[in-house]
């Protein structure tokens, strides 16, 4: 039973429900997991998904910023959300599917891009993003989600690999790419027994992106991309893991959002 799930951050997803729609028809994902939606609940466009068969939704948002959604042609048996740092900000939700699937664990991510400058001393943006990321590490140290069949995804907003970014020195010292950061995901990741599903296919040197800057006017001529969404499953069910896609030409699109689609498609 084949299982299409995708990520993307689509930076307001009432200003791009049809990008989102246009997505849908061109890659049929079965669930699609937004981040950065920048909708409260009740004003989020169920309809739109409804016409297209994703009846159960699952949203944690609210106006003008952050915000998290789950679009789905399978019904949930469970639904849940976590906040962190003791903010209600709207960085996380997470559905768990029927056995049939077996009992699959979606958390959705998205968390802080955390400023400018690489110092938590000046910076606090960037001192709550590492805070976060702490707090990930706490909740997958206690809960162990991988330790069932789980999927951590979304926009976690650093690039840890040196080919996930278009130039490694040039990035060390810009945010989403710093060694404190990167080591951290990495620590989050390995730590609560997560395996990287893009790179288990396409493992470095490959160069892959996710997200280009919006100050680029070609992004495909400079290529100045990071890879900023992530897939991560746990062991149980990577033999499960069939192909991965990343929609680059989505960046392309009237009025894109600067990060594209991440589909893996998983044989349940």
């Amino acid at each position: 039973m084949a299982l299409k799930v995708t990520s993307w951050n689509i930076n307001s997803v009432r200003l791009r429900a049809d990008q989102v729609l246009r997505h849908i028809d061109e890659v049929g994902p079965d669930i699609v997991c937004l981040q950065e939606t920048k909708c409260p609940d009740s004003q989020f466009p169920s309809a739109a998904f409804r016409s297209r068969g994703y009846v159960h939704i699952a949203t944690n948002g609210q106006k003008g910023y952050h915000g998290v959604a789950i679009l789905s042609r399978i019904p949930f048996s469970q639904t849940g959300m976590m906040a962190f740092c003791g903010q209600n900000d709207c960085r996380h939700i997470s559905v768990r599917l029927p056995p049939r699937y077996s009992s699959l664990e979606i958390h959705n991510f998205y968390v802080p891009a955390g400023g400018d400058i690489p110092d938590p001393e000046l910076n606090p943006k960037f001192r709550h993003k590492l805070d976060f990321l702490a707090e990930m590490q706490d909740w997958i140290t206690a809960e162990r989600p991988a330790d069932r069949n789980a999927v951590l995804l979304g926009d976690l907003n650093i690039a840890p690999l040196r080919s996930d970014v278009w130039n490694h020195k040039a990035l060390l010292n810009v945010v989403s790419h710093t060694p404190v950061e990167t080591d951290m995901l990495e620590t989050i990741r390995s730590s609560g027994g997560f395996v990287d599903a893009v790179r288990a296919l396409a493992p470095e040197p490959e160069p892959i992106f996710t997200w280009w800057s919006y100050r680029a006017k070609d992004y495909l001529a400079s290529n100045r991309g990071r890879r900023l969404d992530h897939i991560w499953l746990s062991p149980s069910v990577m033999p499960a893991l069939q192909g991965y896609l990343v929609s680059a030409q989505a960046r392309g699109w009237e009025r894109p959002s600067d990060h594209v689609p991440v589909t893996v498609t998983l044989d349940m």
